[in-house]
């Protein structure tokens, strides 16, 4: 019996490392394109020369600088308003009590069900009609609810037990108070996961900044991106190859330092 686990473990293990090298091998061509002379790229010789000034080229090629800056900017107006609107709400839902709170959540978890690209024609109507098209609060103002943050709070708001409120309650302390100094603390696990999905998703975010941007001013990396890749502007796998990784290498470090928490953050997120 011994051997059949062991054989059947090793099989797996070659699977997850089949697959993660299937997931890896975009990020390695592009490595090996952007570090490499034009001349050099497609002979995958390891005593080829290697080089830096792809980036350099890449970076004075589109002003990335000012892509950089807009999404970052972006992502962190949409992260901060979703805690502090998924915050209250799940605060809300679990504390409060509120007539039709289970009809109330339904709803919100309908969000769950819409795909984002089916309300793009509608959401373009609106941000036009309140005059926000081609800013970044017009970017992101469709982001700002999040049913997701509120769905993995709520949970987590329900298990914290209630007589710490009880008693701080009894020792005078305000609701906002209570929120800053019990909920927020123990949720904060998941407060780093969802933080982490939601970074990583507005950053890489491409067909609703495309709609409602026009300019180089608001235009986030990924439209920065897919316009200094155009077939008319002439395809440079050495550019668009250090320019991917320009792009990517934020997202990459981002998980490498917080995996640990990640990865713990959703296995203590389970649905109570």
């Amino acid at each position: 019996m011994k051997p059949t686990i062991t054989f059947g473990r090793l099989c797996l293990n070659t699977g997850i490392g089949l697959a993660a090298l299937l997931w890896f091998l975009p990020i390695l061509v592009a490595i090996w394109v952007a570090i490499h002379p034009a001349s050099d790229q497609a002979s995958f010789s390891l005593f080829s020369p290697l080089t830096l000034q792809n980036f350099v080229n890449a970076w004075h090629a589109a002003p990335f600088g000012r892509y950089f800056l807009n999404t970052s900017l972006l992502v962190l107006m949409i992260v901060v308003v979703q805690l502090i609107l998924a915050t209250m709400a799940a605060y809300a839902l679990v504390r409060f009590r509120l007539k039709f709170s289970g009809a109330i959540f339904a709803l919100i978890l309908l969000q769950l069900m819409i795909s984002p690209d089916v309300l793009i024609l509608n959401n373009y109507k609106t941000i036009g009609a309140l005059g926000f098209r081609d800013t970044l609060t017009g970017i992101a103002l469709p982001y700002f609810s999040s049913a997701f943050a509120i769905f993995l709070l709520r949970q987590t708001f329900k298990s914290i037990p209630l007589v710490l409120e009880e008693a701080a309650i009894v020792e005078g302390a305000s609701r906002f108070y209570i929120l800053r100094k019990i909920y927020i603390p123990l949720a904060k696990p998941i407060y780093v996961a969802f933080a982490l999905v939601s970074i990583s998703f507005h950053w890489n975010d491409f067909l609703w900044p495309l709609v409602i941007t026009d300019s180089v001013n608001v235009r986030p990396l990924t439209v920065g991106l897919q316009l200094f890749s155009a077939p008319e502007q002439g395809v440079q796998w050495a550019l668009i190859g250090a320019a991917t990784l320009m792009t990517t290498l934020p997202l990459l470090v981002l998980f490498l330092i917080f995996q640990r928490q990640f990865i713990q953050s959703f296995m203590r997120a389970g649905i109570r």
